[in-house]
């Protein structure tokens, strides 16, 4: 009986090895398939409203918190971010989104095709209500 409990054991500690390799394959198959879903979504990660911006050589402008961006659109429309605002009613709405900091910094958006006047416009919305970090977005030529 004992034999046979010593070659069953002998069977047993041969016939289990611990594979010592590690298979990446499947890892290696996650990286591509996270590869083009963030290939795909970027390009959708900018700003929503499309806008031909002026080219100019200015540099950009430091700064460490997350700006509003107010765009103008070829036809007229005025976005906060995504969303589409009327002029009287965006001061209201820019404070709600800063909650009444008047040092949050905005961007203004403007496309150039758009009459000068209604970006100075909205500009003048923008700095009669207090806020004086109002900057405008251009291009690099």
């Amino acid at each position: 009986m004992t034999a046979f409990l010593a070659e069953k054991k002998q069977q047993k500690s041969t016939s289990y090895k611990p594979m010592s390799e590690i298979n990446v394959t499947p890892f290696v198959d996650v990286m591509l398939v996270l590869l083009v879903i963030f290939m795909v979504t970027a390009p959708l990660l900018t700003v929503g409203v499309s806008v031909d911006l002026p080219k100019t050589k200015a540099k950009a402008i430091p700064g460490k918190d997350e700006p509003l961006a107010i765009t103008i659109d070829s036809s007229g429309k005025i976005f906060i971010q995504d969303t589409e605002v009327e002029l009287n009613t965006l001061t209201a709405r820019l404070k709600a989104i800063s909650n009444n900091r008047q040092d949050s910094r905005i961007f203004i958006r403007g496309d150039k095709n758009i009459d000068y006047g209604k970006v100075m416009e909205v500009m003048s919305e923008i700095t009669a209500a207090g806020f004086n970090k109002v900057s405008l977005i251009t291009e690099k030529p």
